[in-house]
């Protein structure tokens, strides 16, 4: 009745539908239940949760951004919550790896052999290299991540795909970290991690390098998970422009969302700045 009443009068509709106009008025009249209310004050924080991190958190991760706000709710409400609001996480196309180890140059035995975890930063950075598409053609990213936190410390976009866009990364994470001497740093054969130039480097710094083998994405899995992040959370919902456009979406993602507001399942839903912030109170 209360949809129709700019069209109908209380009155005709009462006589219609054999309901009194008082008992339609004391129900329009009547406020929301402490139940509905709590309801709706939930719809809207996990609303909130959802936008907040771009719309890529599926139900487990609002339950676990809720938490953080202390909220304790099911997962199975905030699903029920999400599909009423249609709420949907934009994470959905699929990630295919490429890697090119076609090259001469020497390539270092895998040290790391699929031990993805360590017990302090800056003991063990893993790096890759993925192709972005723009409207002024292909561009690149390298990265490094430090395995401990899951942070990304390093990175560069570049339209060549040369080794020089590397060592941008590796020095922008050098002087980002200080790292100590003998740190193991993980890649696959790219031929920018095998040439003379990246090698020197890091000889330079005594520091350690290790490689995935050949064809076997699994043993740099910390970082093609990066990567898959990257692209289905960003990457595959916009289009780049060029590479000043690239280093600016990046830098917002890189740093102000996935190292510093992301939620990671590994880190037990904290964020890698979160984790290494509770490693450094423990050595306090």
């Amino acid at each position: 009745m209360k949809e129709f009443r700019s069209e109908f009068s209380v009155k005709k509709m009462a006589r219609v539908l054999e309901v009194s106009r008082s008992g339609y008025y004391e129900w329009d009249g009547r406020l929301p239940s402490p139940r509905a209310l709590t309801k709706l004050r939930l719809k809207a924080e996990v609303r909130a949760v959802f936008e907040a991190n771009g719309a890529i958190y599926g139900s487990l991760k609002v339950t676990e951004g809720l938490e953080k706000r202390g909220i304790t709710c099911r997962r199975h409400r905030v699903a029920n919550l999400m599909r009423e609001q249609g709420l949907r996480s934009k994470v959905k196309r699929k990630y295919r790896v490429t890697t090119d180890s076609r090259h001469s140059y020497p390539v270092a035995p895998n040290i790391l052999n699929r031990e993805f975890t360590t017990n302090s930063p800056n003991r063990v950075w893993t790096s890759d290299i993925t192709y972005l598409s723009s409207r002024s053609g292909w561009l690149y990213l390298v990265f490094f991540m430090d395995l401990y936190s899951r942070m990304i410390v390093g990175w560069c976009v570049s339209k060549s795909l040369g080794h020089e866009m590397v060592l941008s990364a590796f020095s922008r994470a050098v002087g980002r970290r200080r790292p100590p001497e003998g740190l193991l740093i993980h890649s696959d054969r790219g031929v920018q991690y095998c040439c003379d130039g990246f090698r020197a480097v890091v000889s330079q710094h005594k520091f350690v390098q290790s490689m995935s083998r050949k064809g076997n994405c699994w043993d740099n899995a910390v970082s093609e998970s990066f990567i898959r992040s990257l692209k289905t959370e960003l990457i595959y919902h916009i289009n780049l422009i060029d590479v000043d456009h690239a280093q600016q979406v990046l830098f917002g993602y890189i740093e102000s969302f996935y190292n510093a507001q992301r939620l990671h399942a590994t880190l037990g839903y904290v964020t890698p700045v979160e984790y290494e912030a509770q490693h450094l109170a423990k050595c306090a």
